[in-house]
């Protein structure tokens, strides 16, 4: 693998993972309702979740897409059936805030299980692995995903210190279901490529 090719794949990886998405959106509601500390944890399963997804559709998980379509489709449908379920749980979780003692952030388990129902996690994985790595041996796969892993911390930072940064105006009950119900919306929003692609 060359290195205009490894720098082609850093450049992708950290404009893909800077875009608005499930991960993100997330991310700075968690920000906004606990605070950037606490959010940690769902950051790094974010990180780790995603090596482990590029390793096993590298290592030959994709092959299984490529012959059976239709899971791909399945798999989309329920991906977005259930970010629709976590976008209702992040409108309704106000008024809660960091000292309420109700409600706690993505634990790190929690994060990276997550990224195998999260639709724009699998396109970009499949992106990654078919354009980036084809037929390549484990330790390139490796390193192409600690290359992804590395571009995508500097995004998921920046979105959940905005989150963070917006806790200070979001002392007010009805300013945080605001919030709340906004982060929810752009999440909705955000899987309308998903169920474009997917009609």
């Amino acid at each position: 693998m060359s290195f205009d090719l490894l720098s082609a794949l850093a450049l992708f990886a950290l404009i893909t993972s800077s875009t608005p998405g499930p991960n993100n959106l997330m991310l700075m509601a968690s920000g906004g309702n606990y605070g950037f500390r606490q959010t940690i944890p769902h950051m790094l399963g974010i990180v780790f979740g995603f090596m482990s997804m590029l390793l096993l559709v590298g290592l030959g998980l994709i092959r299984l897409f490529e012959a059976y379509p239709i899971i791909y489709v399945v798999l989309k449908w329920l991906s977005v059936a259930y970010l629709l379920y976590l976008a209702w749980k992040i409108a309704t979780a106000a008024p809660l805030r960091r000292d309420s003692g109700r409600g706690t952030p993505l634990t790190l388990l929690q994060a990276a299980a997550f990224q195998w129902v999260n639709p724009k996690a699998w396109a970009f994985g499949l992106s990654v692995v078919a354009v980036y790595a084809p037929q390549v041996s484990p330790p390139w796969l490796m390193l192409v995903a600690l290359i992804v892993a590395a571009c995508s911390l500097p995004a998921i930072t920046i979105w959940t210190a905005m989150g963070q940064q917006l806790a200070r105006v979001l002392t007010n009950p009805r300013r945080l279901r605001l919030f709340n119900w906004s982060m929810a919306l752009l999440l909705v929003l955000s899987l309308y490529p998903v169920i474009w692609s997917a009609a």
